[in-house]
């Protein structure tokens, strides 16, 4: 007999049979997104560039009865991006969805303290990465006469900054300048493309910039929701904007921060 909850949980299901491909789908934002998409009945290929980490998420989702395919990859090199689209269509024959998380910090300091290599390393991942991705993503998406899902990771940063972030700032202020000529070409082949612009959120990757966990509590008393934003906050908003629910919305960068980057006096 299927119960009322039992039927509610097969109408959560928004994503049942879709292929998607999370970079960075390892800790924080990525693993979240990837466990996200996964209970949305999703099949998803997970990558990174650390195989313990990826392999972890992939087992998670797998114990909980879902597909996944972890891929070492490092999204700054193109031969690795056609290497990951392959394997994910080698798998599961197409790609309908794709969450370009992975991105670095690098070298966060001010600017007389970066190197140019400082600087190559962050624009190589987090803008030549995303733009690598995209297109071969979109060429996917062409070859399968299919429509398609881009979400990005942006930042808050390109609506503020911070002491150190220029050339952070610069990487993710360029995919937000980037996405709405992308959205404009490939619209009407039925391709959406979105960033997420993620708040002060606690990830592994936020505590590696600071040396304790009091460091962010300026940020929280700056926040009118009062706390830091979880993993699980940006990864339900990268559902969402994969999901038909979102049909309507492209080229846009959507900041997810609990009201961080509101003006005005506190």
């Amino acid at each position: 007999m299927t119960t009322h909850t039992d039927s509610a949980h097969i109408l959560q299901k928004r994503l049942e049979g879709k292929v998607v491909l999370v970079t960075g789908g390892g800790t924080g934002i990525g693993r979240a997104a990837a466990l996200a998409y996964a209970r949305e009945g999703a099949k998803v290929a997970l990558a990174g560039r650390r195989s313990a980490e990826i392999e972890a998420t992939a087992g998670e989702i797998i114990a909980a009865g879902g597909e996944a395919l972890p891929v070492v990859a490092d999204v700054s090199l193109e031969e690795d991006i056609r290497r990951l689209i392959a394997a994910v269509i080698a798998r599961y024959g197409r790609l309908d969805i794709a969450f370009n998380n992975a991105g670095i910090l690098g070298n966060f300091s001010p600017i007389t303290q970066q190197s140019s290599a400082d600087f190559d390393q962050v624009i190589a991942v987090n803008l030549r990465g995303v733009w690598l991705a995209i297109k071969y993503e979109i060429e996917t998406f062409l070859a399968q006469n299919s429509a398609g899902v881009i979400i990005n990771t942006s930042s808050w940063l390109t609506h503020g900054a911070l002491a150190g972030s220029s050339s952070y700032s610069a990487s993710k202020g360029a995919i937000d300048a980037l996405i709405p000529a992308v959205a404009l070409e490939y619209g009407r082949q039925g391709i959406r493309i979105n960033n997420i612009n993620p708040g002060i959120i606690e990830t592994p990757m936020a505590h590696s910039s600071v040396a304790d966990a009091s460091a962010f509590a300026p940020f929280i008393e700056h926040t009118p929701v009062g706390r830091m934003g979880q993993p699980e906050d940006i990864g339900d908003v990268a559902v969402w904007l994969a999901t038909d629910e979102a049909r309507f919305v492209t080229g846009q960068s959507l900041l997810v921060d609990g009201g961080y980057t509101i003006a005005g006096i506190r």
